[in-house]
């Protein structure tokens, strides 16, 4: 194995770890010697998915977790902890982006949801962790963004302005978590998972990404494993987009 590329040993903890980008990033861990925390609201879900980290030959552990709770964050460290002992990567990989037709018929309720998930989440999970690694051994922190920060649509606005909030986080725990820590994030563009069934029939057709295309699971996890690795070893506080080229 491409020893940039090693993870032998090593704890992955994976929020939305059990379907879509985070599965996929789960698997490709686990293919290079990772053991796995999948982390997400079903428990079954989770399950299901550390059964496969399993059959590769790794550990894993599966735990309901709300990522937009406080307590529910709390518990799925203190169980990470207990398990393994430590936590190499981190990934804040949860998210939600409900469409609504204005910013005026937006309910509070989504306003906060939004935000609880996006972002005080992981600032929460991040500020558990990135203060744990940085007392001990060191780590990373990989935050999945979104093209949407850049190019916000009044559809998704409080979806836009919670990733931003996280782009400015992943630059401030870069500097506050530093020298032992790094801490970076991804900005997907549209990517064909679970949530890709729910959108019009014509939507790729319509992409405005260069690629003409929306991206597929597997092709987020070279960024993943690259932000993990030695491989970006003098890399911290970088946002990289994986859109496919939008303008």
């Amino acid at each position: 194995m491409d020893p940039l590329f090693d993870f032998s040993d090593k704890v992955v903890l994976i929020t939305g770890g059990s379907r879509g980008l985070g599965f996929a990033m789960a698997r490709a861990f686990a293919h290079r010697g990772a053991h796995l925390i999948i982390a997400s609201r079903k428990l079954e879900s989770c399950e299901r998915a550390a059964v496969e980290i399993r059959a590769l030959g790794q550990r894993a552990l599966a735990v309901a977790c709300h990522a937009g709770r406080w307590a529910d964050i709390d518990a799925l460290v203190a169980k990470s902890y207990a398990e393994f002992g430590q936590i190499d990567v981190l990934i804040n990989n949860a998210g939600m982006s409900p469409v609504m037709p204005s910013s005026l018929e937006t309910p509070e309720e989504v306003v906060d949801k939004v935000y609880a998930l996006n972002f005080k989440g992981p600032f929460r999970l991040s500020a558990l962790v990135g203060s744990r690694m940085m007392a001990g051994a060191g780590g990373c922190i990989v935050n999945v963004s979104s093209y949407g920060a850049l190019r916000p649509q009044p559809e998704y606005a409080p979806y836009a302005s919670a990733k931003a909030a996280l782009n400015a986080l992943t630059i401030a725990h870069a500097i506050e978590f530093a020298p032992k820590v790094r801490v970076n994030a991804i900005l997907p563009g549209s990517f064909r998972t679970d949530i890709a069934k729910h959108w019009s029939a014509d939507k790729e057709s319509r992409t405005d990404a260069v690629l003409r295309r929306f991206g597929e699971p597997e092709e987020i996890v070279s960024t993943a494993l690259y932000l993990a690795s030695p491989a970006s070893a003098f890399t911290t506080g970088a946002l990289i987009r994986v859109d496919g080229g939008r303008p």
